[in-house]
């Protein structure tokens, strides 16, 4: 059957940003006259990724285009296709639907979508027989030149239909790794997609003419004299070892920058500094929470994976205590386990941390399917961690854009969930208190005396432990504090005993607790 609507996509909703905050961070100043002076870091991403965009209509070559080597670039006219074997017809048109959006946001034009209910894909085309020539029909009909398989190909598959149709098909995976490629940005993020890409492409390289013949070293290359006659090594063959050669270089860049992101996660342990890590279904709105909470101005766009690298920010909880939120890569049903394994290193910042912020997307029509896809990246992350994984705090995102009923029916269904609008601001300081509840808070209960030339150790109890008490003396600073161990032991010369603490709070009043100054003696270190 033919999906009608995967040719008009509803693209009517506005393109969602982060509203402004009173704690966002300092807007770029831009020397350009031509962008405005507030415009944060976010929008110029927004702005050069737009400005790359391609526009379909100009191009005047031939349209008779039917050999895939032969195809220039241009905006790809795609035709969709999927099998439903499982699950109802909601979720299967949901499939396609979501299909469709990840081949726009990789630069294509859809032009029709179809699906088979068959119990399983067929093992040589994905599709029947009789589905291959309605497709085929379908891609001359619209002008296609790239079909688009909701699933994953094997090569004899991808071979035998790139056969019958005379066009490129790809497939989900593909698609995904695509846009991958297209939105990676740091060193390690293009690395990581650089092996993924590899990882997919080695059991599908393919040779074309002369690039299956053999190949001899030295002066026997022209396949004459002594040593040119019997085979050679394929060209093939050497296009698999380089590949190998790559895959292996980038596995070791990728330790040696997983080392560094331990070393920084080891300075924030030894701080006692606590960490969330955001996550959720690609375009639930992550980034837009990350500003709402931070003021980060980081990029936002209505599309899939329009953010890929992590981006961690320090703030702070409502009583002082510092704590750090980091974005992650987005998650998406059917994540291609390439990625889930090139991107391993970046897949723990989850795990690592001490708490874990579930996004969910109200305004999805299935956001059920949306928490079990995310769900099951988790747990395979868990489980090579010994099934460990922090706290899971659900945040239900976008209830602007929900309806009541829909609303309803996710408080129903989530009813420990927090319910926000990162785009309007609403909830946002019910989602900082809860926050503040569930980040560990330290170990060491300590009360000092600090004497005022130790300012930097009273800021230092301010920024990584929890005050209590405070007040100021003619001896110095008075404190009642929960701090880490680290810190108990750079403050150990300065604690006030107990006792000191009972005998004179007669004559200095009462301190929650905290004893009376006494003098301190010893350097912290």
């Amino acid at each position: 059957m033919t999906d009608p609507d995967l040719s008009t996509p509803d693209r009517s909703a506005p393109e969602r940003s982060a509203p402004d905050r009173s704690n966002s961070a300092e807007p770029v100043r831009s020397a350009d006259p031509g962008r405005p002076a507030g415009a944060s870091r976010g929008d110029f991403e927004l702005e050069e990724r737009a400005s790359l965009r391609r526009v379909a209509g100009l191009s005047t070559e031939l349209t008779d285009v039917t050999e895939v080597e032969y195809r220039q670039l241009r905006l790809e006219r795609v035709v969709l296709v999927g099998v439903w074997t499982e699950g109802t017809s909601e979720q299967a048109h949901a499939s396609m639907t979501e299909l469709a959006r990840l081949a726009e946001t990789a630069g294509s034009l859809v032009l029709d979508g179809l699906v088979q209910r068959r119990p399983r894909p067929d093992p040589a085309t994905f599709i029947g027989s009789g589905k291959v020539t309605e497709l085929r029909d379908a891609v001359q009909a619209g002008g296609a030149d790239t079909v688009i398989c909701d699933g994953e190909l094997s090569p004899g598959q991808l071979r035998q239909l790139e056969e019958k149709l005379k066009v490129k098909v790809i497939d989900r995976t593909a698609l995904i790794l695509d846009i991958f490629a297209q939105h990676a940005r740091s060193r390690d993020g293009k690395a990581q997609v650089e092996l993924a890409q590899l990882s997919y492409l080695l059991p599908r390289l393919r040779g074309w003419g002369e690039a299956l013949s053999r190949q001899v070293g030295g002066r026997t290359a022209g396949g004459v004299g002594i040593g040119g006659r019997g085979p050679g090594e394929t060209k093939i063959e050497l296009d698999r070892r380089r590949i190998r050669a790559r895959m292996s270089k980038l596995r070791r860049e990728i330790a040696a920058m997983s080392q560094v992101r331990d070393t920084q996660r080891g300075s924030r342990r030894r701080n006692e500094i606590p960490s969330v890590a955001i996550v959720g279904y690609t375009n639930s709105g992550k980034s837009s929470l990350l500003n709402a909470l931070t003021g980060a101005g980081v990029l936002v766009e209505d599309a899939l994976f329009a953010t890929l690298d992590p981006t961690t920010r320090r703030t702070s909880t409502a009583d002082g205590r510092t704590f750090t939120l980091t974005d992650t890569v987005g998650f998406v049903r059917h994540l291609p386990h390439q990625l889930v394994e090139a991107f391993r290193s970046t897949l723990e910042e989850t795990a690592e941390a001490d708490l874990l912020v579930h996004v969910v997307d109200a305004s999805d029509s299935l956001p059920e399917d949306q928490i079990k896809a995310v769900r099951q990246v988790l747990v395979e992350i868990g489980e090579e961690r010994h099934g460990k994984m922090p706290h899971e705090l659900l945040v239900v995102n976008k209830t602007d854009i929900a309806g009541d009923l829909q609303l309803a029916r996710l408080r129903h269904l989530l009813p420990d969930a927090i319910f926000v609008s990162a785009h309007r601001g609403d909830g946002i300081s019910k989602l900082r208190a809860r926050l503040a509840e569930l980040l560990p808070r330290p170990e060491v209960d300590v009360e000092l005396l600090l004497p005022y030339v130790e300012g930097s150790l009273v800021a230092r109890v301010h920024a990584e432990g929890e005050v209590l008490a405070e007040e100021h003396t003619p001896d110095g600073t008075r404190l009642h504090a929960r701090v880490g161990p680290e810190l108990a032991t750079v403050v150990a010369p300065f604690t006030v005993p107990s006792a000191a603490v009972a005998s004179t709070a007669s004559s200095t009043g009462p301190f929650n607790g905290v004893g009376a100054p006494r003098a301190a003696h010893g350097v912290a270190r």
